[in-house]
């Protein structure tokens, strides 16, 4: 029962704010245009800044983890290629192949990633989710290029058009506020900068905005008639999401030494609902988008479900 207490204390606070965000979005409180404002405001500045503090404050000398960085990178790349064998026997359509992976993979990781972890260690966090992220936000971005471009209809669009599109979209991860965020708090702490006492109190504020605000758009943003649609890719798509790669990866994440931190991090990485950003980037890409927002509907419906599972049974066996 206490484990049980741990488990639910760690995730309802989070899948609450989603409900409530889907609540504020029927009652007139959150509209359509106020819903992308948040996602862009917690994108562009509030979750970067949250990232760049976890790492400016922490002694990044000695809280760097090679070993872990380098467990993020070869999880995530081996679960996109697990998946993609996967997809070839479940979907046939190619379209819908591209939006399968990419759904079954990418996670929520940097918003959901430090809402654990900071609800869980809360002043205790040594950093190791901006770490996470750093090894898998990349890839995701990258991968999702390179998979939508291969899978999508040409639709009548010329291979240059294709081509500006991926340039512009590398140049977009480059780019990344949240990529930018945890380089800048890399540096600041490496070079040891003291942090003036305005700054660090304007950036603890506008931080402290990112988890609530970006888990109450992803509620708003909820829509049970497109979670609908394409039910049966979509549902075997969230299982993989939501359990499949935790059953497969956690116990070697397990064997490896990982605990605490470390762990609740992986299962943010591998165990979390499908970002936005999917169905975004698959419509960018020439994709219908359907099975990607359906996805993502029943992943973040069913993540507070299946991470309270996940969170009971390894506190259970003692790993956090």
């Amino acid at each position: 029962m206490e484990n049980l207490i741990f488990s639910l204390n760690a995730t309802m606070p989070i899948f609450l704010l989603m409900v409530l965000g889907y609540i504020f979005e029927k009652i007139g409180l959150i509209n359509e245009a106020a819903a992308k404002w948040m996602n862009k405001f917690v994108f562009k500045l509030a979750l970067p800044m949250l990232l760049f503090r976890d790492l400016a404050l922490q002694d990044f000398k000695n809280s760097w983890d090679g070993k872990f960085v380098l467990f993020c990178i070869l999880v995530t790349i081996l679960s996109i290629a697990c998946i993609s064998i996967v997809s070839l026997i479940f979907i046939k359509d190619k379209g819908e192949r591209g939006e399968f992976i990419q759904g079954s993979y990418r996670s929520s990781a940097a918003l959901l990633g430090i809402a654990f972890v900071n609800n869980i260690y809360g002043s205790a966090s040594t950093g190791i989710a901006p770490l996470m992220v750093l090894g898998s936000v990349p890839l995701y971005n990258i991968f999702a290029v390179i998979i939508l471009t291969v899978t999508a209809d040409d639709n009548g669009k010329s291979s240059v058009n294709k081509k500006v599109l991926i340039k512009d979209t590398l140049f977009g991860i480059i780019t990344n506020p949240i990529i930018l965020g945890i380089v800048i708090g890399m540096c600041w702490s490496l070079i040891e900068i003291p942090i003036p006492k305005v700054l660090d109190s304007i950036t603890a504020q506008i931080s402290a905005l990112a988890t609530p605000l970006g888990l109450m758009s992803m509620g708003a943003t909820f829509d049970i008639k497109k979670a609908s649609k394409n039910i049966k890719p979509a549902l075997i798509a969230s299982f993989v999401k939501l359990f499949l790669l935790v059953a497969i990866f956690m116990p070697i994440a397990v064997g490896m030494g990982f605990v605490g931190e470390q762990i609740i991090a992986i299962l943010v990485m591998l165990g979390s609902a499908t970002t936005i950003s999917c169905y975004i980037m698959a419509k960018s890409m020439g994709h219908e988008g359907t099975l990607s927002s359906s996805i993502i509907m029943i992943t973040t419906l069913g993540c507070g479900f299946s991470l309270t599972f996940w969170l009971f049974i390894l506190k259970s066996i003692g790993v956090i």
